[in-house]
Parts: structure tokens; C-alpha cells; sequence
């Protein structure tokens, strides 16, 4: 872990310094944006020193975050009250050494019942948490580990339709050596549908699939491509769970990888109930109308990975590389 594990909830004066030194900015690109953030509101450090952030998720019943730490095999717990503490560990991996750098868990959320669901690297697996969100214990048990009797590369983030259908993402990242790795059983990548019947549907294969997000009314399907040969996010109408037709690229940030400023690709995101998708892609989050038309871009200086809302939509999560920041919105 890096040195100095620390957290703070920064006053004004603080958020001010971090955001001249950090390089944060929140530039308009549409008016239209201007419904749901304004440029001039502060981004705030609110931990920092992990080492590479993912799947925050907002627990209103408690008012706290959890968020992975995946080199470090831990999901973190923020409080209202702005303290830090493990809130799971081991959260992706149970064996005693791992030969490779992502082993814990990535995306994190609720299944219908309100138990913390895992994408768990290390195990290769979707999990499910066995104990309640206020007793959390590293006891987990597998919701969905293979494809046709073939072991999953290593899911990686998740989303759970109103009816309870999960669909989620499995790229290799997780693996040792990736796509090159001895261990790896199948020879896609792919994007699935766990229905409710027990039933698992490959919706697709993508090079590198990663964030997935639903539409408000749940006929589109956004799914991001983490590959910097085609830097893109996906978008597919739902005819029925786990069924796609008119695969189309919603938008291409492909000529901006490598470019000084866009750190990062396509990855982790979250639809806002009022159809605007926040994507993390280069340079930091991406806000899109449902059209496809970038409105906003949160220019975070880091790799970003993955975001998150509460529930009142009043505040933004963003998981930053070894940063955890937040940002309000209107």
C-alpha cells in the first residue's frame, strides 16, 4: 500500500489548494449541462494514498461509501462523519499469495435484497457477501463463477435491471498475465445477463469490455470498451433481459488516448435518473445527454476508474487513481 494512508474532509481553503495542484477543473461544453453542475463548484480530495480506486458505492441506509482497492485486496468503508476504516479484507482473492497486481475486488453493489454483491478479480467470479452491510465479514459465496463450464477471465463491474436481472462485464485484467495468462479458460471477452431464472445469456464479446450502465427505462444498454485501439462506449436496445439488437457506438474517444491531459479510457459509469450518462473515460468523468452528446467533462487529472451517486443524486463519488474525490451536484 502507499505510504500515508490518509482521510480528510478538506474546507474550503483546502479544496481550493487540491484543486490548483491536482489540476481539477469542470468544463462546460453544452449549456444543457448546466442543469446539473456548476463549473465553478469545488472537487474535494476526500482520501487518498491507495493505490488504484474502483466500484464506489453509496449505502444510503447508513450514509457511508465503500469503494475496492484492488491491488490491495480491500474495500474501504468513508462515513459521514469522514472517517476511513477496512471495511472487508480479503474482498477479491482468498488464497495466500496472488502473482499478479488486481486480485481484490472491483465493482461493487446490491442485489435486490440490499447483500453487497463483489466482482471479484482474484476468484474469478461474481459474489455475494453472506453476512448484512452492518456486520460485514470476508465470508462470500459465488453467484455466478463460469460460462459453459469455463471458469470467467475476472468480472469486473456490474448492473441490476428493476426486475433483478444482473448484467455485468469480464475483460482479464484480473488475470496474472491478462490475455496472455495460461489459466484463462475462454477465448473472449464477454458481456452477460444473469436472469433471475438461474439463466446466464453472453450478450456480447468485446475486446475489452468494462462499465456498464442501464438506461432510466431500461431499453439501452451502455457498455464501455477499456481498449486504447478503440476507445469507446457501446449502446444496444433491449428487446428482453439479456436479449440486444442495433449494437452502435455511442461516442469514440479513441483520438484522445495518449494525448497529454487524457489519462485513463472508457471504464466505470452510472445513468443519472434523468437519462445523463457520467462515464469515466480520458482526462477524468464524461457527462453525455442520451443522445450521445458529450454536455460536461470533470477534468480530474488522474486515471479515473469508476463513479458513483447517492441517492439523492446530490453528490458525485469519483474513484481517481489512488484518490477518492467528490464533487456536488444540483
Amino acid at each position: 500500500m502507499k505510504a500515508n494512508l490518509q482521510f480528510a474532509l478538506l474546507g474550503l481553503l483546502q479544496c481550493v489548494s487540491c484543486q490548483e495542484s491536482h489540476n481539477f477543473s469542470i468544463e462546460i461544453l453544452d449549456d444543457e449541462a448546466l442543469s446539473l453542475i456548476d463549473p465553478n463548484t469545488e472537487i474535494e480530495v476526500i482520501g487518498s494514498g491507495f493505490e488504484w480506486t474502483e466500484g464506489p458505492l453509496w449505502i444510503d441506509s447508513g450514509s457511508y461509501l465503500l469503494f475496492s482497492d484492488i491491488p490491495n485486496n480491500t474495500v474501504f468503508k468513508i462515513d459521514e462523519a469522514g472517517d476511513l476504516t477496512t471495511y472487508l479484507k480479503p474482498s477479491g482473492y482468498l488464497g495466500e499469495a496472488f502473482d499478479g497486481k488486481e486480485p481484490g475486488s472491483n465493482g461493487l453493489l446490491l442485489d435486490p435484497t440490499g447483500r453487497l454483491v463483489l466482482m471479484q478479480h482474484g476468484e474469478r467470479r461474481v459474489a455475494r457477501m453472506k453476512t448484512s452491510l452492518d456486520a460485514p465479514n470476508p465470508d462470500y459465496e459465488a453467484v455466478v463463477d463460469n460460462y459453459q463450464g469455463k471458469r470467467f477471465n475476472s468480472p469486473n463491474d456490474g448492473v441490476f435491471d428493476s426486475r433483478g436481472n444482473l448484467y455485468f462485464t469480464d475483460p482479464p485484467y484480473g488475470l496474472p498475465k491478462q490475455m496472455e495468462d495460461p489459466n484463462k479458460e475462454l477465448d473472449f471477452q464477454g458481456v452477460y445477463c444473469l436472469n433471475t431464472s438461474g439463466e446466464l445469456i453472453l450478450v456480447d464479446q468485446l475486446t475489452r469490455p468494462n462499465g456498464i450502465a442501464l438506461s432510466p427505462d431500461e431499453s439501452k444498454l451502455f457498455v464501455a470498451v477499456s481498449d486504447p485501439e478503440s476507445a469507446v462506449w457501446y449502446q444496444y436496445d433491449l428487446t428482453a433481459p439479456g436479449m440486444v439488437k442495433d449494437k452502435r457506438i455511442f461516442y469514440d474517444t479513441t483520438s484522445l488516448i495518449g494525448q497529454e491531459g487524457q489519462q485513463g479510457l472508457p471504464d466505470g459509469m452510472k445513468m443519472h435518473s434523468k437519462g445523463y450518462l457520467f462515464a469515466t473515460g480520458p482526462g477524468g468523468i464524461w457527462i453525455f445527454n442520451i443522445s450521445g452528446k458529450a454536455i460536461a467533462r470533470i477534468h480530474t487529472g488522474q486515471a479515473t476508474a469508476n463513479c458513483e451517486f447517492t441517492t439523492d443524486e446530490k453528490t458525485l463519488f469519483m474513484a481517481a487513481d489512488d484518490y477518492m474525490l467528490k464533487v456536488s451536484l444540483k
